[in-house]
C-alpha cells in the first residue's frame, strides 16, 4: 500500500495557524478586533497674541483727547506772553505791569506742560504694561502649545502601534463544526456557491493530511475549481467523468455475487420512473443472482446485461452468439434459469433490468491501475440522458456506500466525502449511506438544491449540522427558515456581498479525466495508449479510481494536460475562472487605504425566507447541536478568504474537546493515510 501525504499549503505568509485535522472547516466569520478609530488630532497652530492696534490708537485718542485743555492752555500762555511783550515794547503798558503779565503767563503755560508730559508718560506705561501683559500670554501659549504637541506624539505613536496591531490581528476567524458532528446537511445553493463551498473544505482536509472523495451528480463540474486549486499545490486528483470514463472505474468489480447482484438491484429501482407500487429489489436481487450464477466467476456487467438481454429474449440467439459476450454454455444455463409458469415473470423483469443497467455495461472492462491520490472526483460530465444519468448517479452512490461499510472506522473527518446534488437519490439510498457513515466514522457531506418531501423529513437529522445557502424556491426559504429559527440577527460583511455579487449563477462545462488504458506487449516494450473520444475530452493520467482499484496496481502519470484547455475554458464563464476568487477578493479588500473599514459591515437581516432567496453566493448560514442547545452562526465560504493576512486558519480547541487519539484506521479507500 502506498500513503497519502499531507497536501502541501502554500498560504500567504500573513495568515496565521494551521488547519486542525479533527475539525471541519465551512467558512470565516467577520471578527473584527477593536478598531483603533481616527487617529489623533494634531494641535491646531495659534498665532500668538499681539497688542491689538485698536487698543492703542484708542489710548492715543483718549489721551489727546484729555490733553487739549492743557494744550489750549499752554498756547493762551505763550500768546499771552508774546502780547505783553509786545505791549511793553510799543510802550502800551509799563514794564512793571508788562513783566508781571509775562510771569504769569510763562508759569500758566509751564504747568500746562507739565500736565501735558505727566499725560504722556502715564500713555507709555499703559502702553509697557500691555506689551509685559501680552508677552506674558505668548510664553503661556509656547508653552501649552509645546505640551499640546508632545501629548500629541504620544498618541500618535500609541495610534499607530494600535492600528499596526489591528492591520496584523485577524479579522476573519474559521467556523467549524465540534467535533462530535460528522455530518452537514448543505440545502439550497447555486453551482458557484457550491463549488466555493467544496473547495473552502475539501482544501482544509487535504491541508491536515485527510481523505477526499467527491461524487458530483450535478452534471455541472462543481469541483472543477477544487481540481485547480489541488495541483497547484502539487496534488495529482484523480477524475473521473462518467460516462466515458466507466471502462476505467473498478467501483465494485471486486464485489462478490451476492452483493453485486443487490447492489445492481437497488441501482436499477432507484434508477426507474416512480410508479405506483414500489419496487420489488429482493426478486430482482434473486434474478440476478441467479443470472450471474449462471454465467460463473469473473463475470462482468457487459456480459450480465448480453445475459438479462437473452433471460428477456431480446433478440435470438444467433444475436446472443455474435455478441461475443456469451458462450453457448452459458446460453444454456440461461435457457434453463426460469421454472415452470415464472417464464413471464423473469422475461418481464429481465427487460426492465437491462433498460435500467446497459448503461453500466462497460463499468471495468478496461485496464484499470491504482495510483494513490488524496484527492478523488467522480461526476457525471452531463453527456447522457435523464434515465442514464439516474442510473450512473444511484451506482456510484450505492456501490461506494458498500465500500464503506467494508472499511475500518477511523479518527474524525479523516476521510471526507462530499455527496453534490443528493436530492435525485430515494430515501432509502440516503439513509444506508449515512447509517454506513455513521457506523465507520466517516465525515459525510449531503448536498440539496431543493428539498424535496424525501430529504425534508432527513434534513438536519440527529446529530447533523444543516448549511443554508442560497435558496431559490419560497416554500423551501420557508422550511430553511423554521429548521433554523427567525429570531436570529446576521451581518454580512462587504467583502461577502461584493464577491456575491461579482460571481455568475451558472458553472459550465465538465470534468476533464485524469485516467488512461494502459496497454503492455508480449516483450518488454511497454505502450501507453491514451484513448481519444469524439467530444474532444482530453486525458492525461494513466490509472484508475485509487480507492476502487485491485491491490498492487501502478500509476503511470503524464503531467501534461494542455489538451485540456478547452474544458477549462468552459469552466471560467461559469465562475470567473478558477483562481477568480481570490482575485476578486484581493479586489475588494484592496480599494481603498484602509482595508480595514473597507470590510466593514454593510447589512443586517433576520433568518426570513426572502432574506434566505437573496444570500450571497458564498454565506452559508449554518445550524448545529452544540452545549447548550443547537448553535446558530454565519460564514463567508468564500476559498479565497484562507490567503488574506488577516485570515486566521487555526480554530481554538474548546476545553471539552479531546481529538481521538490512537493510529490512524486505514481508509476505505485501499490507502493508509500519512
Amino acid at each position: 500500500m502506498t500513503a497519502t501525504r499531507a497536501v502541501p499549503w502554500s498560504g500567504r505568509p500573513g495568515a496565521r495557524g494551521q488547519f486542525r485535522p479533527e475539525l471541519l472547516y465551512l467558512g470565516w466569520g467577520w471578527a473584527a478586533p477593536a478598531d483603533p478609530g481616527l487617529p489623533p488630532v494634531p494641535p491646531l497652530r495659534v498665532e500668538p497674541d499681539q497688542v491689538s492696534p485698536d487698543w492703542l490708537a484708542a489710548q492715543r485718542r483718549e489721551h489727546a483727547r484729555l490733553s487739549r485743555p492743557a494744550r489750549l492752555t499752554a498756547v493762551a500762555a505763550a500768546a499771552a506772553a508774546a502780547t505783553a511783550s509786545a505791549s511793553w515794547l510799543s510802550g502800551w503798558l509799563p514794564a512793571g505791569l508788562a513783566l508781571l503779565a509775562g510771569c504769569l503767563a510763562v508759569a500758566g503755560a509751564a504747568l500746562s506742560c507739565l500736565r501735558l508730559w505727566r499725560g504722556r508718560r502715564a500713555l507709555t506705561g499703559q502702553v509697557r504694561a500691555e506689551e509685559q501683559r501680552v508677552a506674558a500670554f505668548q510664553a503661556a501659549q509656547r508653552d501649552d502649545l509645546a505640551a499640546q504637541r508632545q501629548e500629541y506624539g504620544r498618541q500618535l505613536r500609541g495610534w499607530q502601534q494600535q492600528a499596526a496591531a489591528f492591520a496584523r490581528r485577524p479579522h476573519w476567524h474559521p467556523v467549524t463544526l465540534p467535533v462530535g458532528v460528522r455530518r452537514v446537511d448543505v440545502a439550497g445553493g447555486t453551482l458557484a456557491g457550491w463549488s466555493a463551498l467544496l473547495t473552502t473544505m475539501a482544501i482544509a482536509r487535504l491541508a491536515s493530511g485527510g481523505e477526499v472523495t467527491v461524487l458530483d451528480l450535478t452534471d455541472g463540474g462543481v469541483a472543477a475549481d477544487l481540481i485547480t486549486l489541488a495541483r497547484q499545490q502539487g496534488v495529482g486528483p484523480l477524475v473521473w467523468a462518467l460516462p466515458a470514463d466507466l471502462p476505467q472505474l473498478d467501483l465494485g468489480a471486486d464485489f462478490g455475487a451476492e452483493l453485486m447482484a443487490d447492489v445492481l438491484a437497488r441501482t436499477a429501482a432507484a434508477a426507474s420512473p416512480a410508479s405506483g407500487e414500489p419496487p420489488d429489489t429482493a426478486r430482482d436481487a434473486a434474478l440476478l443472482r441467479r443470472v450471474l450464477g449462471a454465467l460463473g466467476d469473473g463475470a462482468t456487467l457487459r456480459q450480465l446485461t448480453a445475459a438479462l438481454r437473452a433471460v428477456g429474449q431480446i433478440g435470438g440467439p444467433p444475436d446472443h452468439l455474435r455478441s461475443a459476450e456469451l458462450a453457448p454454455d452459458q446460453l444454456a444455463r440461461l435457457a434453463t434459469l426460469a421454472g415452470r409458469g415464472a417464464e413471464q415473470f423473469v422475461i418481464e423483469r429481465a427487460w426492465t433490468l437491462e433498460a435500467a443497467l446497459a448503461v453500466l455495461s462497460p463499468l471495468a472492462t478496461g485496464q484499470v491501475s491504482q495510483p494513490a491520490s488524496a484527492l478523488r472526483i467522480a461526476g457525471l460530465d452531463g453527456r447522457v440522458g435523464p434515465l442514464a444519468g439516474s442510473a450512473l448517479a444511484a451506482y456510484l452512490v450505492i456501490a461506494f456506500t458498500e465500500v464503506v461499510r467494508g472499511s475500518r472506522s477511523g479518527a474524525a473527518w479523516q476521510h471526507a466525502v462530499f455527496v453534490l446534488g443528493a436530492e435525485r437519490l430515494p430515501a432509502d439510498v440516503l439513509d444506508r449511506l449515512c447509517d454506513a457513515a455513521e457506523i465507520t466514522a466517516t465525515g459525510l457531506v449531503l448536498a440539496y438544491r431543493s428539498i424535496p418531501p424525501q430529504i425534508r423529513d432527513r434534513l438536519g437529522r440527529g446529530d447533523s449540522a444543516v448549511a443554508v445557502m442560497r435558496l431559490g424556491n419560497a416554500a423551501d426559504a420557508r422550511l430553511a427558515a423554521e429548521q433554523i429559527g427567525t429570531e436570529h440577527r446576521f451581518v454580512v460583511s462587504q467583502l461577502t456581498d461584493s464577491v456575491g455579487m461579482s460571481v455568475s449563477d451558472a458553472v459550465g462545462g465538465s470534468y476533464t479525466s485524469t485516467v488512461s488504458t494502459t496497454d503492455s506487449v508480449a516483450s518488454s516494450l511497454s505502450v501507453t495508449e491514451t484513448a481519444g473520444r469524439s467530444h474532444g475530452r482530453g486525458h492525461s493520467r494513466a490509472g484508475g479510481f485509487g480507492p476502487f482499484a485491485s491491490a498492487g496496481g501502478t500509476a503511470s502519470r503524464d503531467e501534461s494536460w494542455s489538451a485540456a484547455l478547452s474544458d477549462a475554458t468552459s469552466m471560467s464563464t461559469g465562475i470567473n475562472a478558477g483562481t477568480s476568487w481570490g482575485a476578486t477578493t484581493s479586489r475588494t479588500v484592496g480599494l481603498t487605504g484602509s482595508a480595514a473599514r473597507a470590510a466593514q459591515r454593510t447589512r443586517e437581516f433576520l433568518v426570513e425566507p426572502h432574506e434566505l432567496q437573496r444570500l450571497p453566493h458564498s454565506a452559508v448560514v449554518l445550524c448545529y447541536p452544540g452545549p447548550g442547545g443547537r448553535t446558530v452562526a454565519l460564514a463567508d465560504a468564500n476559498p479565497a478568504i484562507m490567503t488574506l493576512p488577516t485570515a486566521a486558519l487555526a480554530a481554538r480547541a474548546a476545553p471539552d474537546e479531546h481529538p481521538p487519539a490512537g493510529r490512524g484506521p486505514r481508509s476505505p479507500m485501499g490507502v493508509r493515510p500519512g
